[in-house]
């Protein structure tokens, strides 16, 4: 994976979990955030900005961070992403918190026994998040989550359902 980190505006929250989950850095904005302070600590962190916010492209040039996006929906922004960046979306997949953005570990055996019954039956991975305290396993919904990224690294703009 290239070193390339991303900062998505609110608009685009649900690509920057699509990049998380890839395993790409990617911040996401809050709602309400000042554009000027996005633009600033996105080039001050060497970030690209991804915004959808035609009122942003007047910081377009102030660093060099901002990227307007043209697509309105998932699927579009996800390929115009994948086009630009030359996104790998099969490289390092589930290894970033999808809540935070800090890079899970390996659950320990104390950890593990906190989940739900059942949750290991699947796989007896488990990853947890030292920031915000949460863990992950391998469930159904990962399991759909690894057949869009797949989707994607084809070329496919497809969510996976159920």
């Amino acid at each position: 994976m290239k070193d390339q980190r991303f900062f998505c505006d609110e608009m685009l929250q649900r690509l920057g979990r699509w990049l998380r989950a890839a395993g790409y850095d990617t911040l996401i904005a809050s709602a309400g955030a000042d554009d000027r302070e996005l633009v600033a600590q996105a080039c001050a962190e060497s970030r690209w900005l991804l915004t959808r916010d035609r009122h942003m492209a007047e910081f377009r040039n102030g660093g060099g961070c901002v990227v307007l996006l043209a697509q309105n929906t998932l699927p579009g922004v996800v390929a115009e992403v994948s086009e630009r960046f030359a996104i790998d979306w099969s490289v390092k997949p589930f290894s970033r918190c999808l809540e935070c953005n800090t890079p899970v570990i390996p659950a320990t055996e104390a950890q593990r026994s906190l989940l739900p019954e059942g949750a290991l039956r699947l796989s007896e991975q488990a990853w947890y998040c030292p920031h915000c305290d949460k863990l992950y396993w391998e469930g159904s919904h990962v399991r759909r989550m690894r057949h869009t990224l797949e989707n994607f690294a084809c070329g496919v703009w497809v969510v996976a359902e159920d």
